[in-house]
């Protein structure tokens, strides 16, 4: 049985994740908890070469079916040497994205949700997060910001990421105890108090 607390973070890539990961670890930190920040793809070292096949600039004629099934090594890699261990420990979990992706963009975007949970259930099964944010920002604002960041991404088509989204929002309902949704436009600071409030809530009771 799992001791520590796993916290996931969901959304488009320029929403800001990465800040407020930084910011509720610090949190956890001054509240005396040991923190680990992971992401996925990656997170450990065949995680990482997984991360850079996926990413790989020209890999678009990969099979769909492979591009699932890399996510899901990665994945599983990660649960056994990173988050299963720590979480075991007692400690606090926090990755830059999980299982959601997976069913939003390869099981929404990509057309294969019963595929995508098929292989990603037996993987998670113990190791379910116990608190998502799920970020929400238009795609265009999400597309500017990355640009201005000058950031790698996967090249995708518009009506590919709306229809992820509507996978976020499937999620979104089917988990409403687990999924905790973020206007990812609202002000830094108002972001944060909205974090620490909602992972409060859920660990401390207050």
């Amino acid at each position: 049985m799992k001791k520590g607390y796993f916290i996931t973070f969901e959304g488009p890539d320029g929403a800001g994740k990465t800040t407020q990961i930084d910011l509720l670890s610090d949190y956890f930190k001054s509240q005396g908890y040991d923190v680990v920040l992971t992401r996925e793809p990656g997170g450990t070292e065949l995680g990482e070469k997984i991360r850079q096949v996926i990413f790989e600039p020209g890999k678009q004629g990969m099979a769909p079916e492979a591009e699932v099934l890399l996510y899901a090594a990665s994945r599983a890699q990660h649960i056994k040497e990173v988050i299963a261990p720590n979480l075991l420990a007692g400690n606090v979990v926090i990755s830059d994205r999980f299982i959601d992706s997976s069913i939003a963009y390869q099981g929404f975007g990509r057309g294969m949700l019963d595929y995508v949970e098929l292989v990603n259930n037996y993987i998670t099964k113990d190791f379910m997060p116990d608190l998502t944010f799920l970020f929400k920002l238009d795609p265009q604002i999400a597309k500017e910001r990355v640009s201005f960041k000058k950031q790698k991404i996967k090249p995708e088509s518009k009506e590919f990421y709306e229809t992820a989204m509507k996978g976020y929002e499937y999620l979104e309902k089917k988990y409403p105890d687990r999924i905790c949704s973020i206007d990812a436009s609202m002000a830094i600071d108002e972001i944060t108090y909205r974090i620490i409030k909602a992972a409060s809530q859920k660990m401390f009771g207050c």
